[in-house]
């Protein structure tokens, strides 16, 4: 059946301005400044190197067309999700309203399971369900993916049999003589107070199991939700298992071919200062404290919305700062470590499609991630990957246990110490906030340790580790909500640390 809705009628929401769109619900994007946003620029202009600017081609309205069209299908026959609330209320980060009022068609195609977006000009934004891969925007004038699709089986048991955390049961053990149920429960449902802060789902682990959850209408543990940024922290994650492997050295340059020409300063990067967020990439980020929008379209948006190959744009972009030096939240550095991850499995002889179920997720019981790639197959795990709140609970948990999982040491010795160490280019800034794909809670944004870390997604998706109560808490919540879920989380926190007591 194909359903069709003609005219902008449809899709007459609000306009917000793009940059707001971006930042909504991200509470460590305004906080934890620390110096200046002044004397931050004039840090990063003493230091500078001379290197041009090129912007991705293309039209804006037509990537961002290309990015509400992979939200609607991956809403749609991902999460499973009426396509209406998802054009009101999911993923604005790569498809703001001002640009899906411009839409003057919109397809949803349920037996090809495509879904078609047309331009004023005629053009035509086509996203697919790619089996096993979620859903992909194609080029302009392509009928199909550029690579081909591999089935990715999980190997473990049917959930309902086996315990958590490896599956679905709930044990029965009792904390009672330890932590304070009845404020566990106020904080279960303050997450979901009041109802404009959309939160889809809330779940709490102590020592490792689950002691509070609930989920929105609709919602259950099984329900894959966008997770964005929450991406990166895997992507750190499945660099750790390859470096648990032997397959990489935290420390050494990263070899990426396009950086190997004889006197390439790139060579100074090592994978260390990707993961941190400081290799230096000339690439325009959307929370750059000196973002001006009238140099075209964002860097950062491009490798989500281009169609193109991402890790190709995103390894060829030329060096703005000595490694090591500034600390930018820029999706370079993400993608680049995807790019390694890549080359790293493909050069011992290994499926790279089926590398992350293989080698993580069958280890720690994650059954329902669903990670997207761009046409070119190359996984997009800077923040197109949608999960149940249970598995993001069951990665947290990981590094809970210090990459420890049923006595199997799956990440090396000091990675997580790594990752939850502020990286020294933000600290040089004075803003305690990052450490290797994980935000840090240096600034008190939320109401629990400051040695606390997290991943975080936009639209107010978060995983919280706090070592110190031995909680994990997760997050997840439709992006329209993103301002009040934040602060919903905020009290529930508040309400997580006076029930459970440190140690």
């Amino acid at each position: 059946m194909v359903e069709m809705k003609a005219g902008p009628s449809v899709l007459a929401f609000l306009c917000v301005a793009v940059v707001s769109v971006f930042l909504l619900g991200r509470p460590e994007m305004s906080e934890g400044q620390g110096d200046t946003r002044e004397a931050m620029l004039a840090r990063a202009r003493a230091v500078e190197i001379d290197s041009e600017y090129v912007p991705p081609p293309g039209d804006p309205l037509s990537h961002h067309v290309s990015g509400f069209a992979k939200t609607l299908c991956s809403a749609v026959f991902v999460t499973g999700l009426d396509h209406e609330f998802a054009a009101e209320n999911i993923g604005f980060f790569s498809g703001p309203y001002e640009y899906r009022r411009r839409v003057t068609n919109l397809e949803i195609d349920r037996d090809e399971r495509r879904v078609h977006l047309t331009l004023p000009n005629g053009t035509v934004r086509t996203a697919k369900l790619n089996g096993d891969h979620g859903c992909v925007t194609l080029p302009v004038g392509e009928d199909d993916v550029l690579f081909d699709p591999v089935d990715i089986p999980s190997l473990l048991p049917d959930p309902s049999t086996q315990s958590w955390p490896m599956g679905d049961v709930i044990p029965d053990i009792q904390f009672s003589d330890r932590i304070d149920t009845e404020k566990v429960r106020q904080a279960v449902m303050a997450a979901f107070e009041p109802t404009n802060g959309m939160t889809a789902a809330f779940v709490v682990t102590y020592k490792g199991q689950i002691i509070g959850e609930r989920y929105g209408t609709g919602i259950t543990m099984h329900t894959p939700l966008e997770s964005w940024s929450m991406g990166k922290s895997l992507t750190a994650t499945l660099m750790g298992v390859l470096i648990r492997q032997g397959v990489y050295d935290l420390y050494q340059a990263a070899p990426i071919p396009e950086w190997q020409t004889d006197g390439d300063p790139r060579q100074e990067i090592r994978i260390a200062d990707i993961l941190r967020m400081s290799s230096g990439l000339r690439f325009r980020g959307v929370a750059d404290p000196d973002l001006d929008l009238s140099l075209g379209y964002p860097d950062h948006l491009y490798v989500y919305t281009g169609s193109t190959n991402s890790f190709g744009w995103a390894a060829t972009r030329p060096q703005q700062w000595p490694p090591n030096t500034i600390g930018r939240y820029r999706n370079s550095d993400p993608v680049l470590t995807n790019y390694l991850i890549r080359l790293g499995v493909e050069a011992r002889g290994d499926e790279y499609l089926s590398f992350p179920q293989r080698e993580l997720f069958d280890r720690i019981g994650i059954r329902g991630m669903v990670l997207e790639t761009d046409p070119h197959g190359n996984y997009l795990l800077q923040g197109y990957e949608l999960a149940p709140a249970r598995d993001w609970a069951r990665l947290g948990n990981l590094y809970l246990q210090d990459g420890m999982w049923d006595g199997e040491r799956i990440l090396p010795e000091g990675f997580v110490e790594f990752v939850s160490t502020v990286a020294p280019a933000w600290e040089a800034d004075g803003r305690p906030i990052y450490g290797g794909f994980f935000w840090i809670n240096g600034t008190g944004s939320f109401p629990v340790p400051r040695e606390s870390y997290y991943m975080s997604g936009a639209g107010g998706q978060t995983t919280l580790i706090i070592p110190s109560h031995d909680l994990v808490v997760v997050r997840q919540g439709h992006y329209r909500g993103a301002a009040s879920g934040g602060r919903s989380l905020r009290q529930a926190l508040a309400l997580l640390m006076d029930a459970i007591p440190e140690g």
